[in-house]
């Protein structure tokens, strides 16, 4: 005796037995009862979904003569009837069924056309289904088309597609579509529990887990992966043998690489993969799988109540999905996903593996690299809320350059020389400037020995002479140095820490500054968090209630502001934070940047008073590259 396979075996014969199609039962259910019939269907989807199932199924229903031989149309065919009985045996004369991938020319459609003209030998209706009717060539096309629009009554048009992108509009248009989904692998699942059950084959649930994904939606797929693995696995279905079959990669080894990565880990990462090249397990069904499972992971941190406790691997999935945050677990399947693509371009699949996962280990979130530590090093010095010394200003009189003609001879050298200034009765007195922010530094600079002082520099076009000492009487003697109009230098920057609001220090942001602080240098915070904290300004205290404000919205996450919740309380501050919209006057971020920036101006002003650098700019027309002044960490030794 012939053995017949499960995917024939199980087809259903009724539209009771129809899985995962319930939106496309109901439409043609409802169609056969109240016999509001179209001439043309079109039916759509992957391979293995049932289409050709319909297909009969349809052709039952219309032909169904009953147990009695007195039936009509009806929506659940006897299956007992000679109707019935033919159309599943496929040798019903009424029913014709042509494969348009091997018959998909002009000749093959006019000889299908014309047995349209004879009415039903045995049955009610004609029905002509055409598979893969994508397949037909512009002349097949065309040459259905009129019959297709206006058939005779007793015609019926059945299409099916797995491409309806390919089929010409012209037919879209005159059939009724109605596209059959792929189905899920719960769907999957349940059939082939019972589909086994009927056939006492034992099975493990988690092996049918395996098939069911492995079919990835399709119900034929499913049952011819049962087929294999009952002969594979000598009449048993077991996670051991099925695994073994589809060549997938254990979970444990998934598992165990998301936990590696979630702790930072990178030497059981290298371990792992190495044990997936020794096991001679597929690269591209490691990263399928994990992003499988953080795809699941993804949806218990966002949904904690979907957790699925009929699942085994349910527990570990929840585990590691609180292990791991939430931007993480996003950041990590999209490198897995992207990581796919990659395994063909690289000479070995196991290679490029191991360059995703380092990926992955690299570009994990909150990991502080050595220029963020000793940035967060440099900005934990205490602030000092006192405004800085303000740079010595000079009239813009006194701020010159050298425009002189390179043809005349210099009577004294050429960086010591200003610029003639025409005499006062010969121009209006001009506006008074603000100097303080628009004088370069490099231009204006303290006198070192005021006995050395450079004596008056006669004009030769109005006989007037202008000395190169500013006398005024509230600011400090200086001396004019054109330097090639240097630029400015970053001592002109402003210290309020920010470019928006100034800083304004109060009591509650000290107290804040100093806390966020030990959060950032004990790690506690990372990536978002550290941001929410750094540039939040904490408003007030009430008991345990803290209110902080952000001037981002996107900050204001409930995940970071729930996780810089507990970071505050494991650190002893038993508080309950609120967080609203606003602006920020006093931050972490802010005071942080008011040190650095007054660091920075002490070191530009301590080179542009020494008396060497001076002596270089005014003599030899040196100047100082902007931004290569940093100012020295004085915990460092100076020879070291």
């Amino acid at each position: 005796m012939s053995y017949l396979v499960l995917a024939r075996k199980y087809r259903p014969r009724s539209f009771a037995e129809m899985v995962g199609q319930e939106h496309v039962v109901r439409a043609l259910s409802n169609a056969l009862e109240t016999q509001r019939l179209h001439h043309a269907y079109l039916f759509t989807g992957t391979r293995g979904v049932g289409k050709t199932t319909v297909s009969r199924i349809l052709a039952k229903s219309l032909n169904c003569q009953g147990t009695d031989g007195q039936g009509g149309i009806t929506a659940t065919p006897c299956g007992v009837c000679k109707a019935c009985t033919d159309i599943d045996a496929g040798r019903f004369v009424d029913y014709t069924e042509l494969d348009a991938a091997s018959n998909r020319g002009v000749d093959e459609v006019q000889a299908l056309l014309e047995q349209a003209v004879y009415k039903p030998v045995q049955g009610r209706f004609k029905v002509f289904m055409i598979d893969e009717v994508h397949m037909l060539t512009n002349t097949a096309f065309n040459a259905m088309l009129k019959t297709l629009e206006e058939p005779p009554e007793y015609l019926k048009f059945v299409l099916a597609t797995t491409d309806p992108q390919k089929v010409p509009v012209t037919v879209l248009s005159r059939c009724l579509q109605f596209n059959l989904r792929p189905m899920a692998p719960e769907t999957v699942l349940e059939h082939l529990t019972k589909v086994l059950q009927a056939e006492n084959v034992p099975a493990d649930t988690q092996a049918l887990r395996l098939l069911a994904r492995a079919a990835r939606g399709s119900m034929r797929d499913a049952l011819s992966l049962t087929d294999q693995a009952i002969a594979f696995g000598s009449g048993q279905l077991e996670v051991a043998t099925v695994r073994q079959m589809l060549g997938s990669v254990d979970r444990s080894h998934v598992f165990r690489l998301i936990e590696a990565l979630a702790q930072g880990d990178g030497k059981t990462v290298v371990e792992t993969s190495e044990a997936l090249r020794v096991n001679g397990l597929s690269a591209a069904s490691t990263l399928e799988e994990m992003t499988v499972v953080l795809q699941r992971m993804a949806v218990v941190q966002a949904v904690p109540d979907s957790v699925d406790e009929s699942d085994p691997e349910a527990t570990e999935m929840a585990r590691l999905a609180a292990l791991m945050p939430a931007d993480e677990t996003q950041l990590l399947y999209s490198l897995c996903l992207h990581g796919r693509g990659e395994l063909g371009l690289a000479p070995d699949e196991y290679a490029a593996l191991t360059m995703v996962l380092l990926r992955l280990l690299a570009f994990k979130p909150g990991a502080v690299t050595t220029a963020e530590k000793k940035t967060l090093k440099s900005a934990e010095a205490p602030v000092a809320t006192a405004p800085a010394a303000p740079v010595a200003a000079v009239p813009r009189a006194a701020v010159t350059t050298q425009t002189a003609p390179a043809t005349s001879a210099p009577a004294a050298p050429a960086a010591a020389r200003p610029l003639p200034v025409a005499p006062v009765a010969a121009r209006p007195a001009p506006t008074p400037v603000d100097t303080s922010e628009r004088t370069p530094p490099g231009q204006v600079l303290p006198v070192v020995d005021a006995a050395k002082a450079m004596p008056p520099v006669a004009d030769s076009r109005s006989n007037s002479s202008v000395s190169a000492v500013d006398t005024a009487p509230d600011a400090p003697k200086v001396v004019a140095v054109p330097v090639r109009v240097a630029p400015e230098s970053r001592a002109d920057a402003p210290v309020n820490g920010a470019s928006g609001t100034p800083l304004v220090p109060t009591e509650e942001g000290g107290f804040w500054h100093l806390t966020v602080q030990q959060l950032v240098a004990a790690e506690a915070v990372t990536a978002l968090v550290r941001e929410l904290a750094l540039q939040s300004q904490l408003v007030a205290r009430d008991g345990e209630h803290w209110l902080l404000r952000v001037e981002r919205e996107s900050l204001n996450s409930p995940t970071s502001r729930e996780r810089l919740q507990n970071a505050l309380r494991a650190a002893g501050h038993a508080a309950t934070l609120s967080v609203e919209i606003g602006r920020v006057s006093d931050s972490p971020a802010k005071r942080n940047a008011a040190a650095a920036a007054e660091k920075q101006q002490a070191a530009e002003k301590l080179i542009y008073e020494d008396p060497f650098v001076q002596t270089m700019m005014r003599d030899f027309g040196a100047k100082i590259v902007p931004g290569s002044i940093k100012p020295v960490d004085p915990t460092i030794s100076p020879n070291s």
